[in-house]
């Protein structure tokens, strides 16, 4: 019996932590910047510098993967993609939105800048 409830403690909590790493407030935002990045990636190129857009499409990658790495439904998070870019299709870049979400994804994922960076670099997005 004494063996018993530690099991049972072990297994219930591992299971808790390994059902995802995200509170949903940062499963949200990471959602409306992944969002942002995937909108910013289709302003046309004489509107927008190429870097800015090849650094959009890296990121809106990255943070895909990342998603559902951390168990979010692929569906889901196209789901989500869709939403954004319905929105915010069609308006011009916003320099702000874009400078607040690589500053919360870079708080918020360990070596995320340097891992987009990396995909920037490699030219695969």
């Amino acid at each position: 019996m004494k063996k018993f409830f530690p099991i049972i403690f072990f297994l219930v909590f591992s299971s808790v932590y390994a059902g995802g790493h995200l509170s949903a407030k940062d499963k949200k935002k990471t959602l409306e910047c992944a969002g942002l990045y995937y909108a910013n990636s289709m302003i046309p190129q004489g509107t927008l510098e190429l870097d800015k857009i090849v650094h959009s499409i890296a990121s809106k990658k990255f943070l895909t993967t990342f998603l559902i790495k951390e168990g979010v439904k692929e569906d889901e998070v196209n789901s989500k993609l869709n939403k954004s870019v319905d929105e915010l299709y069609g308006k011009s870049y916003d320099e702000k939105k874009t400078s607040s979400c690589d500053k919360f994804i870079n708080k918020l994922i360990p070596e995320s800048k340097k891992e987009i960076e990396k995909l920037v670099r490699s030219g695969i997005y």
